[in-house]
């Protein structure tokens, strides 16, 4: 990595410069993040992590974290002698599982964030879809990809029914950082388990956001061949699901992309989160990283 201290005055002021188009393009806009993989796991990443949220508000985007935590539910079923089960990259939960992962996201993972936010100068505010009536969901569905007839039973993971950003929007009117754990709620007050993929995806659309961004521990979508597609149209992505190219923890991840596109989000980002502030090299270089998704 490049030592700072090394780098002249002058480029200094060049690289600042460079980031003044993007800066006025996007400013007073929305960018939903989704936050999860190695990023989250990597102290230097979360440190990293943190610090491009705060300086995203600083000038003056609206930054809204959505956060996973696949492998922090993991380890904790695994502390309980549990083992995860998952059906087409969603993850099966049963009414135990359901306690750890409210538990794990909403008590762990979602104050782990807000803390680092808050250190490095932001004010962060956490919320589950419970907070402000923010996800309202039903219980899922899930489609056999091959035989649409059958219905897969995945326990307590929800389907959104509606999203009411106002909770979001008051939050960020007065310069929080809202930090949603992906949890929704039901017609008897019953908890869901929605992935986060979907809830970015979702909110992103809702929020009539200018990017939404996945922040992944992959470099983006791949090829057969383990090549980067940069940038992806609806159609080639069909082709992708169609061939088996994207499967498996991929799959609500594009289709979620891939929604949010066709429903007015100008781009969607899937990017390297095991890259040193890949979302300020994303969102305010001309530097292209990942794959980008458009609606056409």
């Amino acid at each position: 990595m490049t030592d700072i201290a090394s780098i002249s005055p002058r480029d200094k002021a060049e690289i600042l410069a460079q980031a003044l188009p993007y800066i006025r393009q996007f400013h007073g806009k929305t960018m939903v993040i989704k936050y999860g993989g190695n990023a989250m796991t990597d102290p230097e990443l979360q440190a990293d992590f943190a610090e491009d949220v705060v300086l995203l508000k600083l000038v003056g985007i609206n930054p809204v974290v959505v956060h996973g935590g696949g492998p922090q539910i993991e380890a904790a079923l695994k502390r309980l002698g549990k083992a995860g089960t998952f059906v087409q990259g969603m993850r099966v939960t049963d009414s135990e599982t359901m306690e750890v992962v409210e538990w794990v996201l909403a008590g762990e993972v979602q104050q782990d964030i807000v803390g680092l936010i808050n250190q490095a100068g932001g004010k962060a505010v956490g919320l589950t879809g419970r907070d402000g009536g923010l996800i309202r969901a039903r219980k899922l569905q899930l489609p056999d990809r091959d035989d649409p007839s059958v219905f897969h039973d995945v326990g307590h993971v929800g389907d959104i029914v509606s999203i009411d950003p106002s909770v979001v929007k008051a939050l960020q009117d007065d310069q929080f950082i809202p930090v949603i754990s992906p949890l929704g709620f039901g017609d008897q007050n019953e908890s869901y388990n929605i992935n986060a993929d979907v809830v970015a995806g979702k909110l992103a659309t809702v929020l009539k956001a200018e990017k939404l961004v996945l922040l992944t521990n992959t470099p983006g979508v791949l090829n057969k061949a383990g090549e980067l597609l940069t940038d992806l149209s609806a159609r080639e992505i069909d082709a992708l699901f169609a061939d088996g190219t994207i499967s498996g923890g991929m799959l609500p991840k594009i289709e979620g992309a891939l929604d949010a596109a066709k429903s007015g989000v100008n781009s969607v980002h899937i990017i390297d989160g095991r890259v040193p502030h890949a979302m300020l090299l994303e969102i305010l270089t001309d530097q292209a990283f990942g794959t980008m998704i458009r609606s056409d």
